[in-house]
């Protein structure tokens, strides 16, 4: 029974196995809430300063912020967007080809790329790669942080304000719904005037400013940015965690059908073993 101890081996291996990713599928399950909430929680921000930043360059068409300028440097920039961990299925496969993509049409068209790493799969991808890594930021948890995520990437808002960079792209992994997430590479800077005003709510109203127009402007603006920045972070999240369940979910469901698989040989091997000795006595017994 050899061959039965070492099905048994196997059997008891991807047991332990199971319960594994068992455990991580309920606790990404538990993270997951937490993510989404979170997320939902900061859409609320980001678009009631996108409209008063409307409204506010409504109100002030004289004064163009360098963040809504157009520029023709050599070189663009990209602000990468990945989990730190993996086991979370093809997510970050998915948002690196997207990224690999842009790289490509950029360099086609003559422009030196500038990276941002935010999350450790992206940061390795990209120097594997040999792509020009600015900045980084890894190892950020379960929350995100603003105040982790404002100085990396402010090297290349201000790149950008400087006329360093031609345009700012931001790469992440949309959160749709807990079964659906899409990689998604959407244009930071330059700012779009039209974008902004789309989501303008209600009549055009001027403010009372202090300590000039110019200065709030320059202000919003910066958050504004930093706005979409973290939503992308804490959308990539909240995927991150749909992600990982479900994978761990379907490792969970093929660990059973491995055991069941299993199982179902060391039974064939335990009866043709048993049939075997079976024979092996009926033989000697006629013999005698």
């Amino acid at each position: 029974m050899a061959a039965g101890k070492e099905i048994r081996g196997k059997i008891k291996s991807v047991e332990n196995t199971k319960k594994i990713t068992k455990a991580m599928e309920m606790v990404a399950a538990s993270k997951m809430r937490k993510a989404q909430d979170r997320m939902r929680a900061a859409r609320p921000y980001a678009e009631k300063v996108r409209s008063i930043a409307a409204h506010l360059g409504d109100a002030n068409p004289e004064y163009v912020h360098p963040f809504m300028k157009l520029n023709d440097a050599k070189a663009a920039g990209i602000i990468v967007v990945t989990t730190d961990k993996g086991l979370c299925g093809g997510l970050n496969t998915n948002v690196l080809r997207s990224v690999t993509n842009k790289l490509r049409d950029l360099q086609g068209e003559g422009k030196e790329v500038q990276a941002v790493a935010i999350g450790s799969k992206g940061l390795g991808f990209l120097n594997r790669i040999g792509a020009k890594v600015v900045s980084q930021a890894t190892s950020l948890g379960d929350t995100p942080h603003l105040d982790r995520l404002i100085g990396p990437v402010k090297v290349l808002l201000d790149a950008y304000a400087e006329g360093k960079v031609s345009a700012v792209y931001l790469s992440y992994t949309k959160f749709i719904n807990t079964m659906k997430q899409e990689a998604v590479v959407e244009q930071l800077l330059p700012l779009s005037s039209e974008e902004m005003r789309k989501h303008k709510s209600g009549p055009g109203w001027d403010y009372l400013y202090e300590p000039d127009a110019q200065s709030v402007i320059d202000e919003l603006l910066v958050r504004y940015v930093e706005s979409l920045i973290y939503q992308a972070v804490a959308e990539n999240m909240a995927s991150e965690q749909s992600a990982r369940m479900v994978a761990m979910k379907a490792a969970t469901d093929n660990a059973g059908n491995v055991i069941g698989e299993l199982k179902l040989v060391y039974n064939k091997t335990r009866q043709a073993a048993i049939t075997k000795e079976l024979s092996e006595i009926v033989a000697g017994a006629a013999a005698v």
